[in-house]
C-alpha cells in the first residue's frame, strides 16, 4: 500500500475513533439525566479566581432526587447547607445563623444543579462534546440563556461514573468540583429534603 495512502487512513480512523468517543461523551451526559433519578457523593470544590491568584477549597458530600431537589452539606473548611426542596432553595450559614431562601425557578435555571439535579437538559443547554483529558470523558453544556450567572459548564464522566464538573460563571471564576464514591438511584424520598429552619435563625426571602 502506498505509504501516503496508509497514513491518511490511519489518521482518518484515528478521527473517527476520537470523534466517537466525544460523542459518546454527550450520550453520556443524556443517559445519566435520563436513567440516573438519584445519587449521593462526597465531593470535593476548587474555585480558582479570574486571574489564578486566589484559590479555596471545601468539601462535603452531595445528594440528589429528580426533579429539582437536591442538598450540598459543605461540612470544610467551613460549615454550609443548600437545599433545594422542589419549591425553594434554602442556603442556611450557621456561624451567621442565617437561612436565605429563594424560589427554584428563580435560583436554579441553566446552572450546574438544574443540569445535574433537574429534568431538563437540552431545554437548557447547547450539548457538545470535548477531548478526553485527566482519564476522564468530557461533555460541555452551555446554558442557552445568555443572561445567566454561568459561561459553560464541563461534565466528567470515567465509563458511565459522574467524576467531575468544571464551572466558568459569568465572573469568569473557575470552579470544579470532584466527585468520589459516587452512588446511583439511591432510595431518597421527597421528604429527605424537606428543610426547616432551625429555631432562632435569621430567615431572609430573596
Amino acid at each position: 500500500m502506498n505509504i501516503g495512502l496508509k497514513k491518511f487512513l490511519l489518521a482518518a480512523a484515528w478521527l473517527f475513533a476520537a470523534s466517537a468517543a466525544h460523542a459518546d461523551a454527550v450520550d453520556t451526559l443524556r443517559a445519566f439525566v435520563r436513567d440516573v433519578k438519584s445519587g449521593h457523593a462526597l465531593f470535593t470544590q476548587t474555585v480558582v479566581s479570574p486571574d489564578g491568584a486566589r484559590k479555596k477549597t471545601s468539601s462535603g458530600s452531595f445528594d440528589f432526587l429528580r426533579p429539582n431537589r437536591f442538598r450540598f452539606d459543605y461540612r470544610k473548611p467551613y460549615e454550609q447547607l443548600i437545599v433545594a426542596d422542589g419549591t425553594k432553595v434554602w442556603i442556611y450559614d450557621p456561624d451567621l445563623n442565617q437561612v436565605s431562601s429563594r424560589k427554584l425557578s428563580a435560583a436554579l435555571g441553566s446552572t450546574p444543579a438544574a443540569l445535574l439535579a433537574g429534568g431538563s437538559l437540552d431545554n437548557d443547554f447547547t450539548l457538545s462534546a470535548l477531548p478526553p483529558e485527566g482519564g476522564l470523558d468530557w461533555a460541555l453544556a452551555t446554558p442557552k440563556a445568555r443572561d445567566g450567572a454561568f459561561q459553560s459548564m464541563k461534565v466528567g464522566f470515567k465509563g458511565s461514573t459522574l467524576a467531575a464538573v468544571e464551572i466558568v460563571d459569568s465572573f469568569g471564576q473557575h470552579s470544579r468540583l470532584d466527585f468520589s464514591g459516587f452512588t446511583p438511584n439511591v432510595a431518597f424520598d421527597a421528604d429527605s429534603f424537606r428543610y426547616t429552619p432551625p429555631a432562632g435563625a435569621d430567615v431572609v426571602e430573596q
